[in-house]
């Protein structure tokens, strides 16, 4: 059969079509209709509809912290290309920055480097009524720093016997910790890498750093798993988010915050606040990771 064949047999919408609905219901009723092929497009609607939902919650969220004086940190880790970034537009976007940070610090200076590693953490705390979102925490020094050799062996085992007790005064001072780790496959990382590489206004995103990121994929997994074992905790567990498919791991991270929370309103909300299982999940020595 040729293309031109096959074209005549599309069935397409048409301007009147258009003029006669008045909502996007209506319009997908005429496309189910007419047994246009959707997926893609309804997938994205549906996205795009259940996280203004969320994000509506999150307003309600931040509004009950800072009525309050709640303290909340949200800790977002992963490996490079995990969408960490991309997570945490989609929680801040409809926030009050008065209220609310993001903490994504650089490379520590010379003086920061002789001091307490925690320090410079420390300083960054939620206030009282404010929520802040790590990008990347003080877990650098967990995995990446080993893997690239940016700390020494000491400096590491001091740090993983020393975190656990950090995050208890944490959780003893009345801060809440969420710790999420988004888990991606090599092949996904690689496929983001390429399109960070291919997309001028992302390019800058990717660093030598990323690079060797595929090389050492193996040792990169040896340390996630040390962290695992070693600073998983009642009072501050690892969360596993599944991150190959973005917008269900921006949705479902969402829905987790906002169910380990009794905020004003909440019996209201318009969409399920229970993460899906398959997708969010607490650590344990028995999980299967995709990464």
């Amino acid at each position: 059969m040729s293309d031109k064949s096959v074209n005549k047999n599309i069935v397409k919408l048409t301007s009147i079509d258009f003029q006669s609905v008045n909502s996007t219901q209506e319009l997908m009723s005429v496309i189910e209709e007419k047994k246009i092929p959707f997926d893609k497009v309804l997938k994205r609607l549906n996205y795009e509809k259940e996280l203004k939902l969320l994000q509506i919650e999150l307003v309600k969220l931040q509004q009950w912290v800072f009525k309050n004086k709640k303290r909340v940190i949200v800790i977002f880790e992963g490996r490079d290309a995990a969408g960490k970034g991309g997570n945490i537009r989609r929680f801040s976007e409809h926030l009050n920055p008065r209220s609310m940070r993001t903490v994504a610090l650089t490379k520590p200076t010379e003086i920061q480097s002789g001091q307490w590693y925690f320090r410079r953490y420390i300083k960054k705390l939620p206030n009282p009524g404010e929520i802040v979102f790590f990008d990347r925490s003080w877990y650098n020094r967990a995995v990446v720093e080993p893997v690239m050799g940016f700390c020494n062996d000491k400096q590491y085992e001091k740090f993983m016997v020393q975190v656990p007790e950090f995050e208890h005064m944490l959780y003893e001072d009345d801060i809440t910790i969420i710790k999420f780790w988004f888990s991606i496959s090599k092949e996904v990382q690689e496929k983001r890498f390429n399109a960070r590489i291919a997309n001028p206004l992302k390019r800058w995103k990717f660093s030598p750093v990323d690079k060797k990121g595929q090389e050492l994929w193996d040792k990169y997994t040896t340390y996630k798993e040390q962290m695992f074992a070693k600073t998983h905790t009642a009072y501050s567990p690892w969360i596993l988010v599944k991150a190959n498919d973005k917008k269900t791991s921006r949705l479902e991270s969402m829905r987790y915050v906002l169910s380990q929370f009794k905020y004003d309103g909440k019996d209201e909300a318009m969409t399920t606040l229970h993460p899906d299982p398959n997708i969010v999940t607490r650590y344990f020595r028995s999980n299967k990771q995709i990464d």
